[in-house]
């Protein structure tokens, strides 16, 4: 939701992480705009190693970024694309299978995903969305990576800590 009050994160610092961006070509001038705001975001926080790679639509974002997850070298993953409704159901279709694919990917393989796929009405909600959703994305995977690594180091310190008593 567009200036919805999202909460305050910590200091965001993603200096260490390596960042993978599956961008969809479909409805390239949003997705462009989406990425240049994503790719400058995570590089003012910080990020220097990011792979950015295309598929055609959205449909093909979940493969890519599965793709991407199995090489086990990524902290977190954006998806970036732009479904705009048109007078069938596919666009309930795309936007479904899309987003569900991201969301199993992420789950499968235990690596943040930060979904920047836009679900619109009209290319003016794509274009009023594309930069704000771009860098909402960067933020959100650097967060996410930074989340998980500390619960994994939460983890690991508790199996010591039973190990030891």
């Amino acid at each position: 939701m567009q200036d919805a009050n999202k909460g305050q994160a910590a200091e965001l610092d993603g200096q260490y992480l390596h960042i993978g961006i599956v961008q969809a070509r479909f409805n390239e001038d949003i997705t462009n705009a989406l990425a240049q705001a994503c790719i400058a975001e995570l590089e003012a926080l910080g990020v220097e190693q990011i792979d950015h790679v295309f598929v055609p639509g959205a449909l093909e974002v979940p493969l890519a970024l599965q793709a991407m997850a199995e090489r086990a070298e990524y902290d977190a993953l954006i998806a970036l694309g732009c479904i705009i409704r048109g007078e069938t159901y596919h666009f309930e279709l795309v936007a479904n299978e899309s987003g569900a694919g991201v969301t199993r990917v992420g789950l499968d393989y235990h690596l943040p995903i930060a979904n920047a796929i836009l679900t619109v009405e009209n290319m003016d909600q794509a274009i009023a969305r594309q930069y704000e959703k771009g860098r909402d994305a960067a933020r959100v995977a650097v967060e996410m990576a930074t989340v998980l690594e500390d619960l994994s180091a939460d983890l690991a310190e508790l199996v010591d800590d039973e190990e030891q008593a």
